[in-house]
């Protein structure tokens, strides 16, 4: 991975690149090592354009990683909050995409929609909306969330969720 990011970087001209080493804890008991992927979610928190690549391609990656649950959903939120090219939007949409017409709706899939509410369906909701996961209620789930923000009007604001309760009234 860290010889992937230096051809990101180099590939985009960046002329600092940061230094992707993992953390390691050692003590009587042995030595723990994290996941590299906290330093690239850390340079995507920071705008680091090379850690989003890798960032869009762990979340693109099906297979199962320790911590994975915790590393992708973390992952997806740092890119929400991240500057994206168009092409990583693409990506994204396309990814989302796929796994929710196959049903594959991981737990961390719920950070995925959000990032995708947040960067938008552009072309991808024609599609999503003919492959509905109809044998997954999970998905469906998904799917009837995303098609609730398409069928908002821009100009729709929803209520706070105090304001939606009944008042109780004073006896």
């Amino acid at each position: 991975m860290q010889a992937r990011y230096r051809r990101y970087c180099a590939a985009l001209g960046l002329d600092t690149p940061r230094a992707l080493e993992p953390l390691t804890h050692s003590d009587a008991r042995g030595t723990w090592i994290s996941p590299i992927m906290h330093p690239v979610i850390e340079g995507i928190a920071t705008g680091d354009p090379a850690c989003a690549m890798i960032g869009v391609e762990f979340i693109e990656q099906d297979q199962s990683f320790p911590f994975g649950l915790i590393l992708k959903s973390r992952t997806a939120r740092a890119l929400r909050r991240a500057d994206l090219p168009e092409p990583l939007k693409t990506r994204i949409r396309r990814r989302v995409a796929a796994m929710l017409a196959t049903g594959y709706t991981p737990r961390e899939f719920k950070e995925y929609a959000r990032l995708l509410r947040k960067i938008g369906f552009d072309q991808q909701w024609p599609a999503m909306a003919a492959a509905p996961p109809l044998g997954h209620p999970h998905a469906m789930r998904h799917y009837a969330y995303f098609r609730g923000i398409q069928e908002r009007s821009p100009a729709f604001v929803a209520p706070a969720r105090r304001a939606q309760r009944p008042h109780r009234q004073a006896e």
